[in-house]
């Protein structure tokens, strides 16, 4: 398939720019794949209506880091930004910097006035990413809270005022460098409801690069490799998904990487245990979904991956004509906008 199968026009206009005040106030268009791709709108707390008891919902709980570092390069006086997109151990990270070509193998960086420095050891071949190895006395991660800030999408313009309203009310493991943005839409009242009815909660950790909003440059999207992401699901989660299935109920995918995760980990029964790794799934057209039946996603930005998996999942024209439908009746779109529920 091409690359431009995927395409969609876009008004600038509908790319929500700030969350809504009430997390839960969004819209939710609800497409019906048994219903040969029948659309209905609704709001995001009526995702109530579709779960049954027995269900399972599995959400993403990593937390988002404030990944985005401004820093000094030795010898230079421009600023250099260094935003961390994996962490590889041992202190070193794979790093996005800008201007990159300031950023040479050995060079010596600082921010916050020495509180942090770091050395580039290496830079990746394919995509250019630096290999930072950092020195520092302490905690790495509330260095971080003290010299970073968070590494908003591209496409949003605006300041974020309220930092949490890029992470989920249900954010636990830091290691992100960007937001799982269906979950966005939960507030802690909604998941109560939820789990009043007699579904579950279950939590999967996949911590998203920004490797989630690199565009796919090849034609051919066969020929397009994934970025690589670390994930985790504990013995508990995997009980309780296989007991979900055993039971005949169904497991709901809060966003694409919690999909990306189970169906990762899944086998061919779509049995899952316990386990950690790196995944670089890669979920398109004409592939076999072993364990997620429904999928709750938001409005995901043209030609990417995101696209094209949830295109797997509900065919591409059917996907396709919702988006059209979507654009028609206004809805917010990307990171701080609607939600979708394909059933």
């Amino acid at each position: 398939m091409k690359k431009s199968d995927f395409y969609f026009d876009l008004p600038e206009r509908l790319i929500a720019q700030h969350p809504l005040d009430q997390r839960d106030a969004s819209r939710l268009l609800v497409l019906d794949r048994a219903a040969g791709g029948g659309v209905a709108h609704r709001h995001f707390t009526d995702l109530l209506d579709y779960l049954q008891p027995g269900d399972t919902l599995v959400m993403n709980n990593s937390r988002v880091i404030p990944a985005r570092l401004m820093g000094a390069a030795e010898g230079r006086t421009a600023p250099i930004e260094v935003v961390l997109l994996t962490d590889k151990g041992e202190g070193v990270w794979e790093c996005l910097t800008r201007p990159g070509k300031k950023t040479r193998v050995g060079t010596k960086l600082s921010f916050g006035g020495g509180l942090l420095t770091g050395e580039v050891e290496a830079v990746e071949p394919e995509s250019g990413n630096r290999m930072i190895r950092f020195h520092y006395e302490g905690v790495f991660l509330e260095l971080l809270e003290k010299l970073g800030t968070m590494p908003l999408p591209p496409y949003i313009k605006e300041k974020l005022d309220d930092q949490e309203r890029y992470q989920t009310v249900y954010s636990k493991t830091p290691g992100s460098a960007a937001a799982p943005t269906a979950g966005l839409h939960f507030t802690k009242g909604l998941l109560q409801k939820i789990a009043d009815k007699g579904v579950n909660l279950a939590y999967v950790t996949l911590h998203v690069g920004l490797g989630t909003f690199r565009p796919v440059k090849e034609d051919e999207i066969t020929d397009h490799k994934m970025h690589s992401e670390f994930y985790m699901m504990d013995e508990d989660t995997a009980a309780l998904i296989n007991r979900t299935r055993d039971a005949g109920h169904d497991v709901f995918a809060v966003g694409t990487t919690a999909c990306r995760t189970l169906e990762t980990i899944a086998d061919d029964a779509g049995r899952v245990r316990a386990q950690s790794g790196w995944t670089d799934i890669f979920i398109y057209p004409g592939y076999r979904f072993k364990l997620v039946d429904h999928l709750i996603t938001n409005f995901h930005l043209p030609e990417s991956t995101l696209m094209m998996l949830i295109s797997a999942f509900a065919s591409r024209e059917t996907i396709m004509a919702a988006y059209g439908e979507a654009i028609r009746e206004g809805y917010r779109f990307f990171s701080f906008g609607d939600s979708m529920l394909i059933l």
